[in-house]
């Protein structure tokens, strides 16, 4: 399936063997108990009272256990064992206070002993001439609904405090070799701080969520609103949204991005808000956008290369596991493509127009075999709606 995704990333890494465990998965900074605090069940990761370690310090014996682990640079109070999406296992996330050996504030993940990734820190450019004072606050949860864990941070240079947001992404150790990425999320961060009077990661959560995670949403028009608000704060002005109904039921399919650009869809089903397309990009190299059949579960796409020479016609579908699934991919080529190399060479271009052959899924087909897959009328996906208008029509019963 040729589509064209507009995501980028960063990234982090690590887990070593000690008597130690601290969580902080979804929670502001817990202050431990003792060096050796009994392990927690699932339940317990939940936050019933939240801390700010500025305010709380940790025992030194912590704070020494972890310097001795991780360095001098280490920040051990906002120290922790987690569990990440993106990786297996328990890996410990290390931040780096500034150092004349080491330079700027940045982030470790370690895994038995070995750094998997490094995560450079994020200021504001208007607190670039500022020192770093604290790491006030660490948060871990899918601040974006895509299924892998985010990062939040709340941190001080000078005397201000901002936020600081990176989304994780899994490639599976895809076409680049890297299994985790991250990366952070400059405007999403700026536009969080100047929303608060106070920031503090429970105050991030309830801008961004009402306090609630996924799976905790009543229904879709309390998820949308806040999947919406989240990138409202995202894109600023170039936001926009709408509502459609795709796989057939009677919940709409919530659509964000900027039109000619990019399309995001997240459906809901029982408190979770599930994404479907990630920033799918069109509008270029060919991409001539998305469309669905509405109620039916049919999504089209036509990509093209060679400036048209290549039609690929792309039917998918919204799967049981909420995830867009290929039904079949159609390609047209029009030019004989004596050499079987799957391009357009110089010595093709007299047979375009003269020459025709269809395949579905790499299979050469007939044209009454390629209909079937056609449920339309269909229209094109588009973030036609501003974030007011959404708004009144989720409020509409």
């Amino acid at each position: 399936m040729r589509l064209f995704f507009a995501v980028a990333v960063l990234a982090l890494g690590m887990n070593t063997a000690c008597g130690m465990e601290r969580n902080a998965e979804n929670r502001e900074t817990i202050v431990p108990e003792s060096i050796s605090p009994p392990k927690q069940t699932e339940e317990a990761n939940e936050p019933e009272v939240s801390l700010e370690t500025k305010d709380n310090p940790p025992d030194n014996l912590q704070t020494d256990a972890f310097k001795e682990m991780f360095g001098q640079d280490c920040i051990s109070e906002q120290t922790f064992e987690v569990e990440l999406s993106e990786y297996e296992g328990k890996v410990y996330f290390v931040p780096l206070a500034p150092s004349e050996k080491n330079g700027d504030f940045r982030m470790q993940i370690i895994q038995e002993g070995e750094v998997l990734r490094e995560i450079n820190g994020y200021v504001p450019e208007s607190l670039s001439g500022e020192a770093f004072t604290s790491l006030d606050a660490v948060s871990f949860y899918d601040v974006n609904y895509d299924g892998h864990t985010d990062i939040v941070l709340v941190e001080t240079y000078g005397s201000t405090s901002f936020a600081a947001v990176y989304y994780g992404y899994d490639d599976d150790g895809g076409e680049y070799g890297i299994s985790a990425w991250f990366m952070v999320q400059e405007r999403l961060s700026e536009n969080i701080t100047a929303r608060l009077e106070e920031v503090t990661v429970s105050e991030i959560r309830n801008l961004l969520g009402g306090g609630k995670k996924n799976g905790e949403f009543a229904d879709y028009r309390e998820a949308y609103d806040a999947v919406s608000t989240l990138f409202a704060l995202e894109a600023g002005e170039e936001s926009g949204f709408n509502l459609i109904y795709v796989d057939g039921d009677d919940i709409p399919e919530l659509i964000t991005g900027q039109t000619g650009y990019y399309v995001s869809m997240y459906t809901y089903d029982n408190g979770n808000v599930y994404l479907l397309m990630d920033h799918w990009g069109y509008g270029a190299m060919g991409n001539a956008g998305y469309e669905y059949a509405s109620g039916k579960n049919s999504l089209r796409n036509y990509n093209s290369d060679y400036a048209g020479a290549i039609l690929y016609t792309t039917y998918m579908t919204v799967g049981s596991g909420h995830t867009i699934e290929t039904v079949a991919e159609i390609k047209e080529v029009s030019f004989d493509d004596a050499n079987g190399n799957g391009c357009l060479d110089e010595e093709e271009y007299d047979s375009i127009g003269k020459y025709s052959v269809t395949y579905i899924n790499g299979k050469e087909a007939t044209q009454e075999e390629c209909v079937v897959y056609d449920m339309g009328p269909y229209e094109y996906i588009e973030p036609s709606m501003s974030l007011e208008e959404l708004r009144t029509k989720l409020n509409e019963r």
